[in-house]
């Protein structure tokens, strides 16, 4: 035990006294913090559109139209005069080509232009916009023009226009209760375990994969220097594998740690009263032991296949072929685990918790649900079982994989066999499979 330990604080320093660690573990926050702040400074900086309609409906909704866009709560639009050649033109075709040539002219006059067509229930819209991708002009003016088209035919239909104003203010509440609740009221406290659960599910995938690049990138680097070498003298293959995947799993503990502190803090001041119920729920029915032995088991069956894969490369291209069809494994509870939020109970779910390499992400992902007792009891039992197979199956090729590359660099040329004489170089491999 204490050269497994040696050999798990060797890896762990090794790895943490690189810059690349420090700047990985600097990296996450800024990220985070740029993907929260730039959005809103991206549409700060760019400028309202400026659009025009041209109305060529029966009806004259285009000032409707223009009111109910200005009302929506969407990024403000400036409504400009539409171009006199799409007003001037014969029927809606033309006013398009028109606009075609309007918004091709020059970028700073207009950014998009609506023609309105039509009569009754059948108006419709033609949108001519400068920004394929941007589909919110598009979706804002589907839903107002429908809301003009609904407020038309009421008024067709005689009904007052203050009286159709009055339903349109109609707000009413609705409270969700649950059985599951503990107050019988759904509230935010409520829905934190299946935040949780998925919270759990992505830091394990996140544990994952951050295991894969360090224990791989470990092993070949100490067969190509030698190094394991070394080590298969004073240790056994045992207490290698599981040096190597403690250490690994302190890095990555050490990174999360420091992310979740800062997350804490920052949450601990922006949002005191949910990091608090988020405390609650998991000390509260043994949820985060629960976390943690699904966690443990996933990360350790992993690690030890990652583990084996390095010890039958010689060089990171021949890992990373090894490694894409777990990879591809990976993927799929993924997929599956943003689902659980709003379905923990769906049968998939329930049906892939049940194959080990998917068990560990999807059961912690399914935790709000509340799986039955026994179910848990069952699919721990599985897991254990699988990790024990595999750690048993990756200790022997990882032994195959060190070891042949051992028998490689102590063989000698029949010259230097002859030199060795009473040495006994030669017997270097045997003493080491022994």
């Amino acid at each position: 035990m204490s050269r497994l330990l040696r050999i798990a604080l060797r890896e762990y320093l090794s790895y943490v006294r690189t810059v690349g660690f420090w700047l990985s573990l600097c990296a996450m926050p800024v990220l985070m913090a740029g993907l929260i702040t730039v959005p809103s400074m991206v549409d700060k900086a760019v400028p309202p559109p400026r659009l025009a309609i041209v109305d060529r409906s029966a009806e004259r909704l285009g000032p409707r139209l223009a009111a109910a866009l200005r009302e929506d709560g969407g990024p403000p639009l400036i409504l400009v005069a539409p171009p006199a050649a799409a007003t001037a033109a014969g029927d809606a075709q033309a006013a398009g080509r028109a606009l075609r040539l309007e918004l091709g002219a020059d970028p700073a006059r207009l950014d998009a232009a609506v023609v309105l067509r039509g009569r009754g229930e059948g108006v419709s819209a033609d949108l001519w916009t400068r920004n394929l991708a941007d589909r919110d002009l598009e979706g804002r003016l589907h839903a107002d023009l429908a809301q003009v088209l609904r407020r038309q035919a009421l008024a067709d239909a005689g009904v007052a226009s203050a009286l159709v104003a009055r339903a349109d203010r109609i707000d009413p509440a609705v409270t969700v209760f649950s059985p599951k609740a503990a107050a019988g009221r759904v509230s935010l406290r409520d829905r934190l375990p299946a935040l949780a659960g998925f919270g759990m599910g992505f830091l394990l995938w996140s544990m994952v994969l951050t295991a894969a690049q360090i224990l791989i990138g470990s092993v070949i680097e100490e067969k190509s220097n030698r190094i394991l070498e070394v080590l298969l003298t004073s240790a056994s293959v045992p207490e290698i594998m599981g040096g190597k995947i403690l250490g690994a799993a302190g890095v990555t503990v050490s990174v999360l740690a420091v992310w979740g502190l800062l997350g804490s803090t920052i949450m601990g001041v922006a949002a005191p009263a949910i990091g608090a119920d988020l405390v609650s729920v998991l000390l509260a029915k043994g949820l985060l032991a629960y976390f943690a032995l699904y966690l443990a088991a996933g990360y350790l069956m992993y690690a030890s296949v990652f583990v084996a894969i390095g010890a039958f490369c010689e060089t990171p291209r021949e890992a990373q072929t090894l490694l894409a069809p777990v990879m591809l494994t990976l993927s799929i509870p993924l997929v599956f685990m943003a689902q659980s939020i709003r379905h923990p109970d769906a049968p998939i779910l329930g049906a892939l918790s049940w194959i080990p390499p998917f068990t560990p992400f999807l059961m912690v992902a399914r935790a709000a649900s509340g799986p039955p007792g026994w179910q848990v009891a069952a699919t721990l039992g599985l897991m254990a079982a699988t990790t024990a197979v595999l750690v048993w199956v990756c200790g022997r090729a990882f032994r195959a994989g060190a070891l042949g590359r051992v028998k490689i660099s102590f063989s000698l040329s029949p010259n230097d066999k002859g030199r060795a004489g009473g040495r006994g170089l030669g017997s270097g491999p045997d003493r080491i499979r022994s």
